[in-house]
């Protein structure tokens, strides 16, 4: 049986604020890749590299903090409202997920 893809089939309507705030985020993590791939380029020295990766690694765990949480107070309150319990199954999925 073929995984659903969840992108394909759903959407949700962000506020401006709340899309604003998750795309800032994405700008800074794409500015902060950019300058690793700069440091690689330039042959920079390792551990000066991984510090840079560990902050990105932590920009993106912040990035999914602030998504997580906006997703449980919209999305999935919204659906267990309407009596839509399977998404407390797909919340568990993607923890599971966040937490590898």
């Amino acid at each position: 049986m073929e995984e659903k893809n969840c992108c394909c089939e759903k959407h949700t309507d962000r506020s401006e604020a709340e899309r604003r705030s998750l795309i800032n985020r994405l700008n800074r993590l794409e500015g902060q890749i950019r300058g690793i791939r700069g440091m690689v380029e330039r042959n920079a020295y390792c551990t000066d590299i991984l510090v840079q990766s560990a902050a990105v690694s932590a920009a993106v765990n912040a990035f999914n903090k602030e998504l997580l949480a906006c997703h449980i107070r919209g999305c999935v309150a919204r659906d267990i409202r309407e009596g839509k319990d399977e998404v407390i199954d797909e919340l568990v999925t993607v923890l599971q997920r966040l937490m590898k």
